[in-house]
């Protein structure tokens, strides 16, 4: 079976960010090594299909664990056997040849006394032809369906058999493999390790008995080869106690390793930056508005780890327009006030540019240099900046990925901010933070990180364990929520006569679409095309184009012209979803919104209602609409809490985009469900406090078991 489940695959994606093997794992603490047995006595061919499923030890044999259970424990009569559902028939061949009609195909009659079953393969062997041969006893299992000359199975398993051979006293599993590697092969390989592997457990009984769990071996063994009358369904949606065990070891692992890590930063050094607040006060003065209770508590926290003489690790997040970056600025001072540089790094030039305006608007009369760092700067522009920054004349660099490029050199960076963390691989922020690294002072800089997308509580209990986490759940004074509008595609006109009025009467309006060149198979419409269709719509007001494709400096400009007012009508793809601030833009048009994931549009929202002015969001979609397309519309049109949108999203996509956990290096849970497992991730929260303080040795071994070595590299 050519099954590659999403589990192996998300294993194989956190394993990416290895740089050694898997065999065992060094404590932090202790010399001891807590080995793994290897895969040794297998051929590289199927080590290499076990290493696309994510397994390279014994023990993560142990832990493949099966997609669901066939019931080959019951034998049917051919005539009683209900159809709908797979089931067991055993028979005698009586036919067996090669039909060409209506397309060629190999047909084989059994039939056991109780009547005739047809077993039809499409795909075939002509060695399966000598081997289905007339008077050979068959055991198949299938689903039987009416056929158009009766009762018959397609593609089903079968086997070669003696009338004494015995039925199966389990359920037969089926496991996640890939092209090459069987069903029965996986099966003994498994068994294998079952038999080889240490299953002793590494929880104590005081653990367990509270919440219900069996011990280790017991579920492991009992998930790998349950009873025949086990309720299946408890099985198939995991709530069986022993899948409870396994997605409570496996949390708790994620657990265990992020608190190991956070103490580990908190043994390191970091230059103490005592608050001076000549300049934050300085700030705060000439700013033309006030800050919200939720800044000021945001930001005493992250004063009071500056001050601190180990490295920050915190994520500031807040919804859309919550004003994160006025407190990255002035915890930027903070940094400042005490002699050291400040590196802010975004992820797209649009947003790096906007930090920059903004950071050099409100510092440049308090004497503070700011200065512009991208790939796209011009030769002697880039070498002056190179030059600032080396010499420590700028005393903050912000910029896109050029920050940690080889070239660039701090005089002694303090603080590393990176906004939309999630978008960075794992090895991009390390670089970065690397930049103000001493290594023989033991010194590192402090950390903040910005996140426009809110983290509902679950994913942050779970993934981000090791971080401070500061949340600005409120929006500035004066902010209107934005309307926002669900237009089908046949509205069109509609639609362009509410853009017509509202920049005639002094307004600005996005227009968003989702691609930049033409793609048949989607059929959407591109911002190429709509750009140049809405110049001939509207030859009164004065239309822009900006996306991906275009150069540094004609998106810069583009992008001045609609802040100046001298665009009316911005035509733009997703590049503009974070970072662009037009408070007079009150008014978008997101085309083929069903297309578009929840944190997206929510994001793109966000690009209306920053200034006084009443602003809508008019969500432009095609019919017919998919189930999952109208749910995301439903709740994007009825939900305007960041979190609450957010919330939404980890259910029905799961974590790993929320998380951007393909470029973090934090593996994604592969049996726990955070939406339906909280009181599990409660309990492994609590869990690992108590196992931390009085019991290292099992800590030890339970995330050496779980985690190998990719629990040295899970956050950095």
């Amino acid at each position: 079976m050519k099954v590659k489940s999403q589990a192996a695959e998300r294993r194989l994606n956190a394993g990416r960010v290895e740089t050694k093997p898997r065999s065992s794992i060094l404590d932090p603490r202790s010399s001891a090594l807590i080995p793994h047995p290897s895969l040794s006595g297998l051929s590289n061919s199927t080590l290499t299909r076990l290493a696309k499923l994510g397994v390279a030890t014994r023990f993560d044999l142990v832990l493949h664990l099966p997609l669901r259970y066939d019931d080959e424990t019951r034998l049917y009569p051919i005539n009683q056997a209900p159809h709908g559902e797979s089931v067991l028939v055993e028979g005698r061949v009586v036919e067996c040849d090669v039909k060409y009609r209506p397309k060629r195909q190999l047909v084989c009659h059994i039939e056991d006394g109780s009547g005739v079953l047809t077993l039809r393969f499409l795909n075939f062997y002509m060695s399966q032809l000598k081997q289905l041969a007339a008077g050979t006893h068959l055991r198949v299992f299938g689903e039987i369906r009416h056929g158009f000359f009766g009762d018959e199975m397609v593609h089903p398993r079968y086997r070669v058999v003696r009338g004494d051979t015995p039925v199966a006293k389990a359920l037969t599993p089926v496991y996640p493999t890939t092209a090459g590697l069987g069903q029965e092969a996986l099966r003994r390989l498994i068994e294998r390790a079952l038999a080889d592997c240490d299953l002793s457990d590494t929880l104590s009984e005081t653990v367990r008995a509270p919440l219900k769990l069996p011990r280790f071996r017991d579920a492991v063994l009992f998930l790998h080869n349950p009873p025949p009358r086990v309720a299946q369904g408890e099985l198939q949606e995991r709530r069986h106690p022993a899948w409870r065990r396994i997605k409570f070891d496996e949390l708790l692992a994620q657990q265990l390793s992020m608190r190991l890590h956070y103490k580990r930063r908190r043994a390191a050094g970091a230059p103490a930056l005592k608050p001076r607040g000549e300049l934050t006060r300085a700030l705060l003065a000439k700013l033309p508005f006030q800050l919200t209770r939720a800044q000021h508590k945001a930001l005493a926290q992250i004063r009071h780890d500056l001050a601190q003489p180990y490295p920050m690790q915190r994520l500031l997040q807040g919804d859309v327009g919550s004003g994160k970056t006025i407190v990255a600025a002035l915890a930027a001072l903070q940094c400042v006030e005490n002699g050291s540089q400040v590196a802010v790094m975004a992820p797209t030039e649009i947003l790096a540019e906007q930090h920059y305006h903004k950071f050099a608007a409100w510092l440049a009369d308090l004497g503070v240099s700011v200065t512009w760092l991208t790939g796209s700067l011009r030769s002697r522009e880039k070498r002056q900046a190179l030059a600032g920054v080396a010499a420590g004349e700028a005393m903050i660099a912000v910029g896109t990925h050029a920050l940690f490029q080889e070239e660039v050199e701090f005089h002694n960076l303090a603080l590393a901010i990176i906004d939309e963390q999630h978008r960075f691989g794992v090895h991009q922020r390390l670089a970065l933070r690397m930049k103000g690294a001493r290594p023989n002072m033991g010194a590192q800089p402090h950390q903040m990180m910005m996140s426009a997308t809110p983290i509902p509580r679950t994913l942050a209990m779970s993934y981000y364990a090791d971080l401070d986490v500061s949340v600005i759940d409120e929006l500035p004074p004066g902010r209107t929520p934005v309307a926002t509008r669900l237009v089908a595609e046949a509205r069109r006109g509609e639609v362009i006569q509410r853009i017509r009025d509202a920049c005639i009467a002094g307004s600005q309006a996005y227009w968003v679409c989702p691609l930049i060149e033409e793609s048949e198979a989607l059929q959407l419409k591109t911002a190429l095309q709509t750009y140049e269709g809405l110049q001939r719509t509207f030859p009164e007001l004065k239309v822009g184009l900006v996306h991906g494709r275009l150069k540094s400096e004609e998106k810069a400009r583009v992008m001045q012209a609609f802040q100046g007012g001298a665009i009316q009508l911005l035509v733009a793809t997703t590049v503009i979803e974070v970072g662009v601030d037009v408070p007079n833009a009150t008014l978008m048009v997101i085309e083929h919104a069903e297309r578009m994931g929840l944190s997206q549009l929510h994001q793109l929202r966000g690009r209306v209602g920053r200034g006084a002015g009443k602003s809508t969001c008019i969500l432009l979609y095609q019919n017919p609409l998919t189930a999952a397309a109208r749910e995301r519309l439903k709740i994007i049109f009825e939900n305007h809490d960041g979190f609450e949108v957010a919330r939404h999203d980890l259910r029905l996509r799961g974590p790993g985009e929320l998380l951007g956990a393909r470029q973090s290096g934090v593996p994604l849970l592969r049996f726990a469900d955070l939406a339906r497992d909280t009181d599990l991730l409660e309990a492994a929260r609590a869990t690992a406090a108590t196992m931390l303080r009085e019991h290292p040795a099992a800590v030890r071994a339970h995330v050496a078991r779980w985690l190998g070595e990719r629990h040295e590299y899970l956050k950095v």
